[in-house]
């Protein structure tokens, strides 16, 4: 259950929020082929993702409003992360760009998904979802610092097409969204005492 809070200045939605605002900035150092500085902002965002999502469940700041908004700064933040492999590391990805186009379609269809039949951004936070965000992070400071590492990349693309995969069926199945949705086992478990209690009924 979330607890629905009317104040939205709280610590987690303002690290949301230096996410959209950095969004525009690390966009730049992109387009400018600022490798250095994208990398060290990509991966500040990263860390601000993990930190809000840790101090909102510990301080019992979890909100719709939140979650949305969380949501929101994450998907930008995949979005920059997909075009700064794109514009500084394709030539790492060449010989495994099925794998990551695959990936990226499916995080993409997500969304598409999530806009098409709810007419909002999804606000699961999957903890598929959450865990692939560490992976991803860890992954993006070896790219950048280090190199590409080939077994690090596949473990990532893996969890993370699974985690777009439980999120896409999670999206077929439920009929309204939801926020904090946890991942399949909790729905089909939720439907499954539903479904006991309409039979009890009848």
């Amino acid at each position: 259950m979330i607890a629905e809070k009317k104040n939205y200045i709280t610590i987690p939605n303002l690290l949301g929020f230096y996410r959209l605002f950095m969004f525009p900035v690390i966009l730049c150092f992109i387009l400018t082929g600022k490798e250095n500085l994208f990398a060290i902002f990509l991966v500040i965002n990263l860390l601000t993702d993990v930190a809000d999502g840790i101090i909102a469940r510990k301080f019992n700041l979890v909100t719709e409003f939140g979650a949305r908004l969380d949501s929101m700064a994450d998907n930008f933040t995949y979005l920059l992360a997909f075009t700064g492999i794109f514009v500084f590391k394709l030539d790492d990805f060449q010989p495994h760009i099925f794998s990551f186009v695959l990936w990226f379609f499916l995080m993409i269809s997500t969304v598409i998904m999530s806009l098409i039949k709810f007419r909002r951004f999804s606000s699961f936070h999957l903890y598929s979802f959450k865990i692939g965000g560490y992976i991803q992070g860890f992954f993006f400071i070896v790219l950048f610092s280090y190199g590409f590492v080939t077994p690090l990349y596949y473990f990532m693309v893996v969890w993370g097409i699974l985690a777009s995969l439980e999120h896409i069926t999670i999206q077929l199945i439920i009929k309204e969204m939801r926020s904090n949705a946890k991942g399949l086992y909790w729905i089909l478990k939720e439907k499954n005492t539903e479904n006991q209690q309409v039979d009890s009924y009848s």
